[in-house]
């Protein structure tokens, strides 16, 4: 699905964002299901909330495994990102604590999937989420934002919002094509709607050292990608993959499993790029 055509109505260049601390939103994406990228916006989150920051993950995928995963119950989405994103409700109203520490969550509910046809017609349509963020997330180091597996409306307010794009990418034959075809909408959103936005980094998951095309597509998108893939590899575990249906991150699941030890290294990848970032 081709991403949507910019909203004539919307500026080519939105306002500056008002100076405030140093704040990171990376909106965590690929047009493609089952490569880890739910996985890696919960276990990442953990584990920057593990060294003492402040975390907010906006799961804005109809399916709510983000939200699952952290363990929200149903019960407790009664505001969600579909309210937000729609002005029904503000940021702060919607945003649930989780189990972990200094990750809290505005939840998905299934509403979600109607919302690009309900946009569809409305003004400023794809600056719905950062209108929504902006005055409520100063206090938060990171804002996670776990994206639906399509480059549609839901996906093209995430770039908006955010400054940075992760981009988990499973090590299969054709995750280069789909990476050029990403990287293409990123660029799109860039020259029309949102400037600042950068590719923070691209995180190969469900890596298999036993089989030669993991090793194969990694050298390949490190040839492509250069210093942007992270040198931490998320590795196939069964661990992370049991650790949703239990409503944990793998590292409250089992914190000395391959998986958590790989997303810890990568929360560490992710501090270390952005210390050495000067502040603007």
């Amino acid at each position: 699905m081709n991403a949507p055509a910019p909203d004539s109505s919307e500026p080519d260049r939105p306002p500056r964002r008002v100076a405030r601390k140093p704040l990171r939103i990376i909106a965590v994406v690929n047009q493609k299901g089952g490569v880890g990228k739910t996985t890696t916006a919960i276990n990442l989150g953990t584990a920057l909330a593990a060294v003492r920051k402040r975390v907010l993950l906006i799961d804005l995928d109809p399916q709510g495994n983000a939200s699952t995963g952290l363990g929200i119950e149903h019960a407790d989405r009664a505001i969600s990102s579909y309210d937000v994103l729609m002005g029904e409700a503000s940021l702060p109203e919607a945003v649930v604590k989780t189990a972990v520490p200094g990750l809290e969550i505005v939840p998905s509910v299934v509403d979600l999937t109607g919302a690009e046809i309900e946009l569809a017609a409305a003004p400023r349509r794809g600056f719905r989420l950062r209108s929504a963020l902006a005055g409520h997330v100063a206090t938060y180091d990171y804002v996670l934002i776990d994206c639906p597996p399509a480059l549609g409306l839901l996906t093209v307010n995430a770039l908006v919002t955010a400054d940075s794009v992760m981009v988990p990418l499973q090590c299969e034959f054709f995750a280069l094509e789909g990476l050029s075809q990403l990287l293409r909408t990123v660029e799109r959103v860039r020259r029309n709607l949102n400037p600042t936005l950068e590719i923070l980094g691209v995180v190969l998951t469900m890596y298999d050292r036993r089989n030669n095309l993991s090793g194969q597509v990694a050298a390949d998108v490190r040839s492509f990608m250069g210093a942007k893939v992270y040198d931490t590899v998320i590795p196939r575990n069964i661990r992370v993959s049991e650790a949703p249906s239990h409503g944990k991150p793998v590292l409250l699941y089992d914190l000395n499993c391959a998986g958590s030890q790989a997303y810890i290294h990568l929360a560490g990848e992710v501090l270390r790029r952005d210390r050495a970032v000067p502040a603007s």
